[in-house]
């Protein structure tokens, strides 16, 4: 069995063991251990503490620790309880009026952050609890959480767009104009299906019995201002120090993460006891992540050294196809990637791989990248190997891993179709670095 086809069977038998249940982390590193010592030799433990360190040593990593203590942080103190219930009051009549807090929010976070693990897991935090206490269905809710944290990977400043660009010769300050479009679309999809799903169905997102609703404005403004201000200082705290240029992402997450603490403390319902359990929640979920991070990089490279990626993606070239088939094909020979492999492997080693195709078959490259990071993006949402699932599971374990399962397959769903919309009309992608430009 030659190199490439081993790494093949080993993404097939990576499928199944998750499927009957072997924890993702052992599963994906004693997998990656097996199957290199097999074709690598010894080496290949070289190679798993190198790719330990290398992840070990990703400054940008470092930021997930302190986004998420400032959720558990905000959790403790009240705070977001606070603003999820003021904004449920405020649109007491609109059913799945927390579906909205979580859309929004995560589009405002994925400006940043860009990271999915930290997006994710604060907004499980923050939201997880408010929706199961308001009885919300928890696939829709596991789906809306998941798909609105993996808004980082595609809204500027995206740390994968900024990889890209050279890779395709493209300035990275094009590519984030160029996901503008495409991001906000994929976040109206999102708000839209959780809207009409709850019309459809009001028990999925359900509005306040009329004894429910406040008799008077007063107290839902307090509950607003109180809860709004601190996540609106928080945000600017970690977004405007980034658009500024004053701070990377690590950096922005240590102002945001002292910022919340601040205004935690000084809000006067933080006691040590809170603050202990935030911080022993944070060492908790930031190891399960890392773990996640260093098992999957693991196996990426791996699958990499194998030739496996090459191996299929020469398969693709030797097809003679009109472009927007071939098109198609290479991003599903992505998506598919992407359930393994980190988006790392795929930019810096698929990518270039296909695109002399792309630019043989003339298609225009900022297009190509955006219908990449949108592929890319929807890769996230894949079970069995999706590690948005478990980065939820960590913070809202009421929630069953076949519930968020589900609930992520959907706004796949819609994601896909975000694709197909891209594909059909390339100006969404185009028309803002143009008029930009």
């Amino acid at each position: 069995m030659s190199d490439e086809v081993l790494g093949i069977v080993a993404l097939l038998v990576l499928f199944g063991a998750i499927f009957i249940g072997f924890p993702i982390s052992f599963t994906l590193g004693a997998l990656s251990l097996a199957t290199g010592y097999i074709a690598l030799g010894p080496v290949v433990f070289d190679l798993a503490i190198l790719q330990t360190f290398s992840v070990m040593r990703d400054t940008v990593l470092a930021s997930i620790p302190f986004f998420l203590f400032m959720g558990f942080l905000l959790e403790q103190s009240g705070l977001m309880e606070r603003l999820f219930r003021g904004i449920q009051q405020l649109l007491a009549g609109v059913r799945g009026s927390l579906y909205i807090a979580v859309i929004v929010t995560a589009t405002i976070f994925a400006a940043a952050t860009g990271i999915v693990g930290s997006s994710v897991t604060l907004l499980g935090v923050m939201a997880g609890p408010s929706m199961i206490k308001s009885g919300y269905d928890p696939k829709l809710s596991a789906g809306a959480i998941t798909a609105g944290g993996t808004l980082g990977i595609l809204i500027p400043p995206s740390v994968m767009l900024i990889v890209m660009g050279p890779v395709v010769g493209v300035p990275a300050t094009d590519l984030f104009a160029a996901a503008v479009l495409p991001g906000l679309l994929l976040s109206t999809l999102f708000l839209v299906w959780c809207l009409l799903r709850c019309w459809l169905n009001p028990a999925l997102g359900p509005a306040l019995p009329p004894e429910l609703r406040p008799t008077a404005l007063g107290p839902v403004v307090k509950d607003l201002v109180l809860g709004v201000l601190p996540v609106i200082v928080v945000i600017m705290a970690t977004l405007g120090v980034i658009l500024l240029g004053i701070a990377t992402p690590t950096d922005a997450g240590a102002v945001g993460c002292a910022a919340t603490f601040l205004l935690t403390v000084g809000s006067g319902r933080m006691r040590w006891p809170q603050i202990r359990k935030s911080m022993l929640q944070t060492l908790e979920v930031s190891c399960m992540i890392l773990l996640l991070v260093v098992a999957s990089n693991l196996f990426g490279a791996v699958f990499a050294r194998l030739g496996s990626p090459e191996f299929m993606a020469e398969w693709l070239l030797g097809l003679s196809l009109p472009p927007m088939l071939m098109l198609g094909l290479i991003l599903g020979l992505i998506f598919v990637l992407g359930w393994p492999l980190e988006w790392v492997p795929i930019v810096l080693i698929v990518v270039p791989v296909v695109l002399p195709i792309v630019q043989a078959a003339g298609i225009d490259l900022l297009w190509f990248c955006t219908l990449v990071a949108v592929t890319l993006q929807t890769a996230w949402l894949s079970p069995p190997v999706a590690l948005s699932a478990y980065f939820l599971k960590g913070v809202v374990p009421q929630w069953e891993l076949t519930q968020i399962y589900a609930g992520m397959l959907q706004f796949m769903g819609l994601q896909v179709l975000a694709v197909i919309i891209l594909m059909l009309f390339p100006a969404l992608a185009t028309w803002l670095p143009r008029v930009a430009g």
